[in-house]
């Protein structure tokens, strides 16, 4: 094992830009339009759930995180709460057995939702945005390959970007828009049986995709300078902040342009820019081709993110004895897990080369749900039975509603993913079982340990 050590530079600022730009990828623009075309006028409670969602999981996640701030986040969290020489054994692999497909996955989304807002400037067809987004992808890469002191400051630099676009778009709906239309609108489509649909599930699926990365510091968590204040503190500024700008921009887009017309393209594939309309309605076609181009920054913000904290993942696992050990090594100048970062880019850049905007939304989202958010909340429950709560830096309040409210809404999710996806995730655990089956039985983990082994070997 390398002597190497990763160094606890990143505070609240960076930690709260890493969250941001994670979250604010090209997925909101792409997920706007979608959300509409789905539950036409109830758009808003849409996004409005996803943030409640978030805001309920980021408590779990801040406890968790305060209390284990090691690189990693959910491979860490699952082996403490289901015990680390039993069960934790076989959640914390499960979840780096999903990250090695689901972390490319996401990185892959952002990509290719990159490739085809790139259409509004240029016209693409089907290779050229194939090699478009895997050129984004080994661009990321590239830009990664660094010091994590370095990664703050271009982090802070993107970050910047999407401020920018972001506070652009929410501007022109407040100077030249109509909002008396879109507030009227919420509240006059609003119906309550609605919000238990599969329809208004499946709009939800959009709208958490936009808010998933508030946790992004947890993987970061052994870079992280005073962890046990700033980790939670940073997920909550985090989610607060990004909801106020996804309701402020979609709010200020049909001010501009009706929700009606937004869902009649939708359902007749027609236009796939529509914040891009939106800025060349306000200012011109020159305006929207430089928004344009600030939305293709956001998404490369968001990739970035996205890279840098899946990275410490399968590295902490390695590390543990619990992953192929190779991950396990740090560059020896630059003290970041090179080998992880690399495998995990060259996965992205393949899916990113063979799957479509629609595949992969709703499985990266399935893939996560029953291992590691459910898995997760349940965890703490078993922590909090086994160790108290006495030496926890944080606390939720109103325990156990918060566990209980997060367990019910992603289970409602996971149903409207679809059956498709559903399988799709059960194979994926299945061959994950198998493969930690036999990877125990020739290390002599549980369950066919004699003896409990140490957590570091």
């Amino acid at each position: 094992m390398t002597t190497a050590s990763l160094q606890r530079r990143l505070g609240l600022f960076h930690a709260t830009v890493l969250n941001m730009i994670d979250m604010v990828g090209i997925g909101p623009f792409i997920s706007l339009p979608i959300v509409i075309g789905l539950v036409g006028g109830m758009y808003i409670w849409a996004w409005v759930a996803g943030a409640l969602l978030s805001f309920v999981d980021a408590m779990i996640w801040s406890e968790l995180g305060a209390a284990y701030p090691m690189a990693g986040g959910s491979y860490n969290f699952l082996k403490e709460a289901y015990e680390k020489n039993k069960l934790g054994r076989l959640m914390s692999f499960l979840y780096v057995w999903q990250t090695v497909i689901q972390a490319p996955l996401v990185a892959a989304s952002a990509a290719i939702g990159f490739s085809h807002y790139f259409s509004y400037l240029v016209p693409l067809n089907e290779w050229q945005h194939k090699l478009l987004s895997g050129a984004v992808i080994v661009l990321i890469t590239f830009l990664l390959y660094r010091k994590i002191d370095s990664i703050g400051k271009i982090g802070t630099l993107l970050w910047a970007g999407v401020v920018l676009t972001m506070g652009w778009i929410i501007a022109g709906g407040l100077t030249k828009g109509n909002l008396s239309i879109p507030f009227h609108e919420a509240t006059l489509n609003f119906q309550w049986q609605h919000i238990a649909s599969f329809v208004f599930g499946q709009a939800c699926i959009k709208s958490i995709y936009s808010y998933l990365g508030y946790y992004n510091v947890c993987h970061l968590g052994g870079e992280i300078k005073k962890p046990g204040i700033n980790i939670p503190r940073s997920m909550f500024i985090s989610v607060a902040g990004i909801a106020m700008l996804y309701l402020a921009m979609n709010i200020s887009v049909t001010s501009v342009i009706p929700w009606q017309e937004i869902q009649q393209w939708q359902h007749s594939e027609t236009n796939e820019f529509v914040v891009s309309i939106f800025i060349e309605r306000l200012y011109g076609a020159g305006a929207a081709n430089i928004a344009t181009v600030m939305i293709l920054w956001v998404a490369l913000a968001s990739l970035f993110a996205v890279m840098l904290g899946y990275s410490r993942v399968p590295y902490a696992a390695a590390q543990d004895g619990m992953f192929f050990s190779f991950f396990a090594k740090l560059h020896p100048t630059r003290h970041f897990p090179y080998v992880s970062l690399l495998v995990l880019a060259g996965i992205a850049f393949v899916f990113s080369l063979l799957f479509k905007m629609s595949d992969v939304i709703s499985g990266i989202l399935a893939m996560r749900i029953i291992v590691q958010f459910i898995g997760q909340a349940v965890g703490v429950i078993l922590l909090r039975q086994r160790n108290g709560t006495a030496n926890l830096p944080y606390k939720m309040p109103l325990y156990p509603l918060p566990v209980i409210i997060a367990i019910a809404m992603w289970l409602f999710v996971f149903i409207a993913t679809g059956m498709k996806i559903m399988l799709s995730f059960l194979v994926l655990a299945g061959t994950g079982l198998i493969v930690y089956f036999v990877f125990a039985k020739y290390k002599t983990y549980w369950p066919y340990d004699k003896e409990q082994p140490s957590s570091q070997e």
